[in-house]
């Protein structure tokens, strides 16, 4: 694995070694207070053309736990494609640090900074996909579950770049994914067709009360993502069906875990009675973007 672009280019024993060292490296900082330091000597280049908590924070804070460093690149510093051009930046940081993570508008910047960059390209978001929320997604459901087998997640909203991960993972994990989306904000033809042409298992719905029916896991994001700011008014006339409620969460299993990428906009696509209550793994998801980056940066530099 020479970047991290997307978990449609893993293979299986790459998805479910990921899976297993996030688990190995959340253990050991648990039982011990501390992990070994792995990546001793290693920095990260990390260049924010949106702005993140989770994302910094986690990236900063996974590398130092490994014994490296980190370093932030605000959008005003590299203003990347305007003031220097993709491909002078990916090959100039390249000269500097062990590793680019990038969180970019674009997904063509993601791919154009992996082409040109000497060191790994990690995307930590584009309009396309969401990666590494896609690994601390199925971390967080198989610490759920125990295991991927026969479990079915039903995501509800709007047909995003997090969807796009879910899919994606889909086909290494084995999970069934049911996606519920109002008619015209269904994932990308190409994605789910992707997806089925190598296993997965992925069902679209427009009602998402049949959606969740049953499912072991319900999963929302906001309804207008960063960029889509003059949808909405439009976006909030035509998600308020998909809002993941009591109601809704009563047609899912009894047990079902609920998640949700974060920042949620509470009131509008999940409530704070769900939220907040005892299905949620909203915090056990958070923490493991931490996690399972972790793994990630182990395996892409040592």
């Amino acid at each position: 694995m020479k970047h991290f672009l997307s978990l449609a280019d893993l293979t299986k024993e790459q998805f479910d070694d990921l899976m297993s060292l996030a688990q190995k490296l959340k253990r050991e900082l648990r039982e011990q207070g501390q992990n070994e330091p792995l990546l001793a000597g290693k920095s990260l280049g990390m260049i924010f053309q949106k702005p993140s908590l989770r994302t910094r924070v986690s990236f900063e804070t996974g590398m130092l736990q490994l014994g490296g460093h980190a370093l932030y690149l605000s959008p005003n510093e590299i203003q990347l494609g305007k003031r220097e051009s993709v491909a002078d930046v990916a090959r100039v940081l390249g000269r500097y640090v062990s590793a680019i993570m990038a969180r970019v508008f674009e997904h063509a910047h993601i791919v154009e900074l992996a082409e040109y960059s000497p060191v790994p390209v990690i995307n930590g978001l584009s309009d396309y996909n969401h990666p590494c929320q896609g690994l601390a997604d199925y971390l967080t459901l198989l610490e759920a579950w125990g295991s991927f087998e026969g479990r079915t997640l039903a995501y509800v909203g709007d047909g995003n770049n997090v969807l796009t991960s879910l899919v994606n993972g889909a086909i290494h994990a084995g999970v069934t994914v049911h996606a519920a989306t109002p008619e015209g904000y269904e994932p990308p033809t190409q994605v789910v067709e992707a997806a089925l042409a190598r296993g997965a298992r992925v069902k679209l719905f427009q009602d998402p009360i049949e959606a969740v029916r049953g499912v072991d896991a319900i999963y929302t994001d906001v309804w207008t993502s960063m960029g889509q700011e003059a949808e909405t008014e439009k976006r909030l006339r035509v998600f308020p069906p998909y809002q993941v409620n009591e109601a809704l969460l009563g047609h899912a299993h009894a047990e079902a875990v609920v998640l949700h990428c974060l920042p949620a906009h509470r009131g509008e696509e999940i409530t704070d009675a769900v939220a907040d209550g005892a299905q949620s793994r909203l915090w056990d998801q958070a923490e493991n973007r931490m996690h399972a980056q972790k793994a990630l940066l182990v395996r892409l530099l040592t």
